[in-house]
């Protein structure tokens, strides 16, 4: 008998035995498994058949309702002098720890200038300017699978011969839809063939949508509530953006219903790399061409330890304490304004540029506004959103998400930005993305592409739009 009449048989019989453990499920026991056991499982596993499954969810408190409310009603942010009172209160009564000689960003936050951030934002950030700059567009919400789902909703100034498309944008962590606001009016009025009503929803449990009350809310029930959300508005065709968390949800959602979703476009790409990409990082430095790198491709990804293990253990500490005790650390987040803002300006700092962290100030005022900071903040901190934003990761991460198991086959626009956290190559991502229509080496730009670049963001989503639409009427 050889080796393959003995072995199918006996993935096959493996298989029949564990018919009833999903995907996951078997790969996490072929992964805890040792020996040639764990060895048939993973091939078990990796040969199991590949289904989509959409489902429904409920997420609301207590038991799921026969009939859901389906309004779609305004809502607007607001705040109160009791609001602001208890913020003044809270940042006055801050304890600080004084930094290390010459630390710079490299111990974190540098709490020297921190107390600048902070008087700032005692001092002269008015936040009720700011929710009226918030609510310039159009809020609204509505209940889907048990939450209040909250979104923006801007339509177009259209001109004569304009073709009006739908695009939903969403966000990641830690930024909200406030991260859009500057994207928004360069693609609800342009001078292109294309114009776009856009949507831009709170993913549950950040700014203002309603946290799950559940477990296990993860990047495949937010792509299934906001295909839920369109539908409800009355789109039966539409793109989706996305980085961060918003490039996963969006990627799920052109995987669910790719009859509904005509494009999709990324700032931030993530693919599943198999033993030719692991050949491709041995070889690509010396001889890109056999691997299809560009010397583009040479420069963001060498060296690769450096740029792709080291950079990603420094700046990643924070993933592994979300995806595993989120509420503990989320306790003092959630009680400290201060500690918040340290907590959330310090990923604005190195993730629009890792050498940001060799400077004093950690570069942040050098491409964002001190308002504009502290309105992302403000967000999380009036709605206490940090906590089940921060869970967003463990439930995420305690599973495979289906993104790893089934390709994208809708039209896809990739926005590589140079200081993004890692850089994919278009040869990697197309074994992910089947159908790549456009792919972009961005001049400049890092992690918050629509925040810091919204100009470069704007840009690519048109041309890859146009793309996309030019085909269509081939």
């Amino acid at each position: 008998m050889g080796f393959e009449d003995f072995i199918m048989p006996t993935i096959e019989s493996i298989k029949e035995t564990f018919s009833n453990l999903d995907r996951p499920k078997l790969q996490l026991l072929a992964l805890s498994s040792a020996g040639v056991g764990g060895l048939l499982c993973y091939l078990a596993w990796r040969t199991s058949p590949k289904k989509m499954t959409i489902g429904d969810g409920w997420w609301g408190a207590g038991e799921k309702r026969l009939n859901e409310d389906e309004t779609v009603y305004k809502f607007v942010v607001k705040t109160s002098e009791e609001e602001i009172q208890d913020l003044y209160r809270r940042i006055d009564q801050t304890r600080y720890t004084d930094p290390l000689e010459d630390c710079r960003f490299h111990y974190g936050f540098n709490s020297a200038y921190l107390r600048n951030v902070v008087s700032y934002w005692r001092h002269q950030f008015d936040w009720g300017k700011q929710v009226q700059m918030i609510n310039q567009y159009p809020h609204f919400k509505t209940k889907i699978e048990g939450l209040d789902v909250h979104f923006i909703h801007v339509k177009p100034a259209q001109t004569p011969g304009q073709k009006v498309l739908s695009l939903m944008m969403v966000h990641g962590w830690p930024g909200s839809f406030f991260e859009f606001y500057k994207v928004l009016p360069l693609l609800t009025k342009t001078e292109s063939d294309v114009v776009f009503e856009v949507v831009c929803p709170s993913i549950p449990g950040y700014g203002y949508s309603e946290a799950p009350h559940k477990q296990g809310f993860n990047s495949m029930a937010a792509a299934r509530i906001f295909h839920k959300l369109m539908e409800r508005l009355g789109f039966t065709e539409y793109c989706v953006q996305g980085g961060d968390w918003g490039s996963l949800i969006t990627s799920n959602m052109a995987q669910m219903k790719p009859e509904v979703v005509s494009g999709l476009h990324l700032n931030m790409i993530t693919a599943k790399t198999s033993s030719v990409g692991l050949l491709s990082i041995l070889v690509g430095r010396y001889l890109p061409f056999l691997v299809g790198f560009t010397k583009e491709d040479v420069k963001r990804l060498y060296p690769f330890m450096e740029k792709n293990i080291y950079e990603m253990l420094r700046e990643s500490g924070y993933l592994h304490i979300q995806a595993t005790k989120p509420d503990t650390a989320g306790c003092g987040l959630n009680d400290s304004p201060v500690g918040l803002a340290a907590y959330i300006l310090e990923k604005f700092s190195s993730w629009t540029d890792l050498q940001n962290r060799d400077l004093e100030d950690g570069g942040l005022e050098r491409k964002f506004s001190l308002d504009d900071l502290l309105t992302n903040v403000m967000i999380y901190w009036t709605t206490c959103s940090i906590i089940p934003s921060m869970r967003f990761y463990k439930e995420n991460l305690k599973r495979r998400i289906v993104d790893s198991v089934n390709n994208v086959i809708v039209p896809t626009g990739l926005a590589a930005f140079p200081n993004e956290l890692v850089h994919c190559p278009k040869t990697w991502a197309s074994s992910q993305f089947r159908d790549i229509r456009s792919y972009s080496y961005m001049p400049r730009g890092g992690h918050f592409a629509a925040f810091e670049k919204p100009h470069l963001l704007a840009q690519d989503i048109i041309q890859f739009v146009e793309k996309v639409e030019s085909k269509r009427r081939q």
